[in-house]
């Protein structure tokens, strides 16, 4: 068992999550991600690791409660425990010195990006980030990126906070400006990093994105995270979860990434009819996306 330290909300339904993983807070690097489940028969759920303490001996998450089983992570208070804590898992993200790099955090990526971007700029980078959200309540970790960052800029979709625009917008206009970028990183929603490679391959400016919202068992044993990369097929939990951005099929992906909605949703359903009092419940639908 796996006790949890700390829960807290940091924003509508976004948690922060320490966990007692000694080994994993010792091993991790940037980029890797754990595999939490709760409950005998709890879904595996793959989080990426946002930092450690490994003199604490504790690892730190950050994920949204929109599907059943994150909805029983965020109700589990210090004393709690995992009945599973697996990592770290997947490829370290490539660190070195690149130049200037750009990244972007949109919504919940911006979790997954602070580890890389504070490895990106401790390698001795620029380092420039642009973080996005629809609204300003979905803003996270601003403070946290800001430090770590040369230069910051923020963007609502609605306006509700600093720029309007998409993140897409914001790196446009660091492009058009003549801006020199040598790799940008882009985590959050599918369809986002399909817009900024979009960007990116115009100026054949190298492009990583991170697969992670497609990972279910974490091991390549299931297949549900297969992509398509340059021609090849890949598994974004064991080849993964960084891609070239340009070499993605994003089309497939987009059709991969809404699979299980309907057993999702129907999962979240019975939970909330229940209550969202069964703790160590069966399993939610399928472990995939943000909709966990």
């Amino acid at each position: 068992m796996f006790q949890v330290l700390e829960t807290t909300e940091i924003a509508g339904n976004v948690f922060r999550q320490r966990i007692l993983a000694p080994r994993i807070a010792r091993k991790r690097k940037a980029g890797q991600f754990l595999v939490l489940r709760h409950g005998e028969d709890g879904e595996r759920v793959p989080l990426t690791i946002v930092g450690s303490d490994p003199a604490e001996g504790s690892v730190t998450v950050i994920f949204q409660a929109v599907g059943k089983s994150t909805s029983v992570f965020s109700r589990l208070r210090a004393g709690d425990a995992y009945t599973d804590v697996v990592g770290p898992l997947g490829k370290p993200t490539h660190i070195e010195k690149f130049g200037t790099v750009i990244g972007i955090g949109g919504g919940i990526g911006a979790a997954p990006l602070l580890p890389i971007a504070a490895a990106v700029k401790e390698a001795g980078n620029r380092l420039v980030t642009i973080l996005g959200a629809r609204t300003k309540e979905l803003i996270i970790l601003e403070d946290e990126l800001r430090a770590v960052s040369d230069a910051m800029v923020v963007t609502t979709d609605d306006g509700s906070y600093a720029a309007k625009g998409f993140v897409t917008t914001a790196l446009q206009e660091m492009i058009d400006r003549g801006e020199k970028i040598d790799l940008c990183i882009a985590i959050g929603p599918v369809v986002m990093m399909r817009a900024v490679a979009e960007v990116t391959r115009l100026r054949r400016i190298r492009t990583v994105v991170s697969l992670n919202p497609i990972m279910v068992d974490a091991t390549g044993m299931c297949g549900a995270c297969r992509v398509t990369v340059g021609g090849a097929v890949k598994f974004a939990c064991v080849d993964g979860p960084e891609f070239d951005g340009h070499q993605v099929d994003f089309k497939e992906l987009v059709l991969r990434n809404r699979s299980y909605l309907k057993e999702e949703r129907a999962a979240m359903d019975r939970y909330e009819h229940e209550g969202g009092g069964c703790m160590g419940g069966g399993a939610a639908g399928h472990a995939k996306r943000e909709d966990r």
